[in-house]
């Protein structure tokens, strides 16, 4: 019986001192739910010690940004450039077209405040259901802060009536995943 007492005593210690910690930890940090431009990250954030701390990847990305992690350095580099596309269908500016038809165009992007280089660039258009279609995607060694960018033109037929989304991503070395640094708009009624 004092065995058996003995390891009920122990257990009850460890337990207490484990769930202590844990209710600790839960009271001294709290969830914080992070709206970008009115949607709501997957991944919130949280508060310790009176710090906030959010998700960098999720942010970055949600701001069309670019971000840079110098592991060796536990360094994150976040960029921003300035993307302004423009939609030709020949020497004419749209971003209206009507449902069902089939319009030939090009995109025209202008990029300044580059603060990295860049290897790659890539434009599609995605439909309302998600469909992406790459218009154009080319390697490239850009380390300049600003440069233009003209897609050849693309034949493409607006079946669905609904928002087109153009979208300008840059990758910064060819093992870096796509970033989305532009999207434009395109209705379709």
């Amino acid at each position: 019986m004092k065995v058996r007492f003995k390891k009920v005593a122990i257990l009850l210690t460890i337990l207490s001192v484990c769930g202590g910690t844990l209710m600790f930890a839960d009271a001294a940090s709290q969830k914080v739910r992070v709206i970008v431009n009115g949607s709501e990250l997957d991944e919130g954030g949280i508060i310790v010690d009176g710090k906030t701390y959010l998700p960098l990847r999720q942010v970055v990305n949600s701001l069309n940004a670019l971000v840079d992690w110098d592991n060796t350095n536990k360094k994150a580099t976040i960029n921003k450039p300035n993307v302004h596309m423009i939609l030709f269908q020949d020497k004419v500016i749209f971003g209206n077209v009507d449902k069902g038809n089939k319009y030939t165009f090009n995109v025209f992007s202008q990029i300044d405040n580059l603060k990295t280089s860049i290897s790659a660039v890539k434009v599609s258009i995605t439909d309302p259901y998600g469909t992406e279609k790459v218009i154009q995607s080319q390697n490239v060694s850009i380390s300049k802060d600003n440069f233009w960018y003209r897609t050849e033109d693309i034949k493409y037929n607006f079946e669905y009536a609904g928002k087109y989304a153009v979208r300008f991503y840059l990758k910064t070395s060819p093992t870096d995943d796509w970033a989305v640094v532009s999207e434009k708009l395109i209705t379709s009624q």
